[in-house]
């Protein structure tokens, strides 16, 4: 990739941007698209419904305005708690990069530059063959071994990661305090009440549920057995059950309490949501779970390694011009590859643009099939389904996004011959993710704009609705089909950047405007999901913010791990000494939040269980409550 392969990249990505937003403001006026661009709105019959005019073929920034002047409050209305957990990582980040930004202007930039090995050569301000040699003097990699200035490194490391303590700690505080006004404030929970029994052994001489009814006596009201999904009148295998209860304070007693020393019969948790639960989970039998999720790593394990064939020929695509200039002089002859690499714009395009595009397509594939592996491992609520492919997500992009592509650029160089001795490899492995700055700013680029600017278009859901307009049977106006919001895809997304900005603040700091420029851009642009698009089908009060915190904490250690291996190959040890008590802090940190606000996030408490309970029963409502339980979880329904 050379400098104006770069360039070529940054301009596609930017006009698309462009185009694809334009088109959005005017498309999103038009009547027919009414169901694509408000379906959100539509569920609730809030919808307008304009003639059309002049005015709806011009573009214009409304929404933009609409969805910065929305409340948090009116977003909690709308979308739930959940929704605005969601914008609060936005904000956080948006927190970090404005904190990291000045440091890296006022503090690393000027080390960067006049740290450097040699006096910088202006001429390579617009090098044709590396676009690296452009960045050098803004990485880590100018900064010569054994440098005093790498204290400042060090010293900054400290500021960003104290500061991202900081920051997570009050949100975690903000968001559990609204989790338990969540959980006081909304109306009531049928789950509260309800808890799911699995593994429930059956015998001749006595049915199912007969057993449970025998085994469940305090402020017992009523059960639910679990049928198949094929023959409803027949419960599964090893026969689960919705056991229902008087109260809350009950129910939170018997799914914590033990019936049997044998810990996989007869095992109790507080069920999900009715609107949460994903019933043809249900009925897995227990003991399958085990060997569901030893078969899922497996296959995840498998999935990894099958991906690194696109990742190691995106590295080849970026670095194609590289690869070619060193067989060419070692006399080796491609004709095809120079006959296409003598065409200056089939260069810039296929070793700029055409990279991330690849990459970008092929990561496309990874939140469908994660989804469907922790579907097979039998969870049985739709929003821990999410919360397991979110973490499925995250670290397979990390894993295959940033160290493969670091690794296998790093093999490239090694296999052009471009080592001498152990130090050039050591020295090398160093600056391997400093080299891959230019690669990272194309990505951001295609997988980060381009991907908000599309998410804003809502394409597929654009030609569906196109599509339906020529097929009379299906022709409709009902939200039906209105989607709720892809957590699992767009939680991992944002928490990936997070971590490249982490990693990348220290060691290759011009990303960072790149990525605050994405995370402005995605708080504009979510809300207006939000407000318009999708419908909010479920809330868990939440429960992904606990995700948010523990991959962060892991970015922000796998940050200072990697600072400790680049100052001690930078023959810098006191600077890596003093990053290591850094570690230290963090997971210390790491272990204070996760006693101190986890367990509002895993039980609800009992004080206020008990007082809800009270409330109800003053008021009369109990009675309505029962009644309310014995239809809450309709399972014919959920097919």
């Amino acid at each position: 990739m050379d400098i104006y392969a770069l360039i070529t990249s940054i301009g596609i990505n930017i006009v698309l941007c462009v185009a694809l937003l334009l088109l959005h403001s005017i498309l999103k006026k038009l009547p027919s698209n009414v169901r694509v661009y408000f379906g959100g709105r539509l569920a609730s019959r809030k919808t307008p419904n304009d003639p059309i005019c002049v005015e709806k073929f011009i573009p214009s920034r409304s929404w933009i305005v609409e969805a910065f002047q929305a409340s948090e409050e009116e977003l909690l209305r709308i979308g739930g708690m959940d929704a605005v957990v969601f914008l609060r990582i936005i904000v956080f980040s948006i927190k970090i990069f404005l904190i990291v930004f000045p440091i890296w202007v006022c503090l690393l930039l000027p080390v960067n530059y006049f740290g450097q090995v040699k006096p910088y050569d202006h001429s390579l301000k617009l090098n044709e063959h590396y676009p690296f040699e452009t960045f050098k003097p803004f990485t880590i990699e100018n900064i010569k071994e054994g440098s005093k200035w790498l204290w400042a490194f060090c010293l900054a490391l400290y500021i960003i990661t104290c500061s991202a303590c900081i920051l997570l700690y009050n949100e975690y505080k903000s968001i559990a305090e609204m989790r338990l006004a969540h959980i006081t404030g909304s109306p009531t929970n049928p789950s509260h009440f309800t808890v799911l029994v699995r593994a429930i052994p059956c015998s001749s001489e006595e049915s199912c549920s007969n057993s449970v009814q025998k085994n469940f006596t305090n402020d017992y009201l009523s059960h639910q057995m679990v049928h198949r999904y094929d023959r409803v009148e027949k419960p599964t295998d090893d026969a689960s059950a919705l056991v229902y209860f008087k109260t809350r304070y009950a129910a939170t007693v018997a799914a914590q309490a033990s019936l049997f020393s044998n810990s996989m019969l007869w095992v109790r948790n507080m069920a999900p949501e009715p609107q949460d639960v994903y019933w043809p989970n249900l009925e897995i039998p227990y003991r399958q779970l085990w060997f569901r999720k030893m078969g899922t790593l497996v296959a995840i394990t498998a999935f990894i390694f099958l991906f690194l064939y696109p990742v190691a020929f995106v590295q080849v695509l970026a670095q194609l011009e590289e690869i070619e200039k060193t067989y060419l002089h070692r006399q080796i002859s491609f004709p095809l590859l120079e006959g296409l690499l003598k065409k200056k714009y089939m260069t810039q395009l296929v070793t700029g643009y055409l990279p991330s595009l690849i990459l970008h397509l092929a990561m496309s594939t990874v939140p469908p099939i994660m989804m469907q592996f922790s579907t097979l491992e039998g969870y049985i609520s739709r929003s821990g389904r999410q919360k397991t492919a979110c973490y499925k997500i995250f670290y397979f992009t990390i894993w295959n996004v940033f160290f493969v592509n670091a690794f296998v650029g790093f093999l490239i160089v090694y296999c052009m011959g471009a080592f001498s001795s152990v130090k050039d490899i050591a020295a090398e492995l160093a600056n391997a993710i400093p080299r891959q700055v230019c690669f990272f700013m194309t990505y951001v680029l295609s997988y980060g704009w381009t991907s908000l600017a599309c998410e804003l278009m809502q394409i597929f859901s654009l030609f569906y609705n196109l599509g339906k307009r020529f097929i009379p049977r299906i022709k409709d106006d009902s939200c039906n089909g209105t989607s709720s919001f892809p957590y699992h895809k767009e939680v991992p997304r944002l928490l990936f950047f997070g971590f490249l900005g982490f990693t990348c603040s220290i060691l290759a700091p011009p990303l960072v405007p790149y990525l605050t420029i994405y995370f402005l851009f995605a708080y504009l642009v979510y809300r207006n999901q939000i407000l318009n698009v999708y419908v909010s089908k479920y809330d868990t009060g939440g429960q992904f913010w606990p995700v948010v915190h523990n991959t962060t904490i892991f970015s922000l250690i796998v940050s200072q791990i990697i600072a400790v291996g680049v100052f001690g190959i930078k023959r810098s040890p006191l600077a890596s000494i003093f990053t290591i008590p850094l570690i230290i802090y963090t997971l210390i940190f790491n272990e204070h939040c996760r006693r101190r606000f986890l367990p509002i996030f895993k039980n609800n408490d009992e004080q206020i269980l008990i007082k809800m309970d009270q409330e109800d029963e003053k008021s009369g409502k109990m009675e309505k409550i029962h009644q309310l339980l014995i239809s809450a979880y309709q399972q014919s329904n959920a097919f």
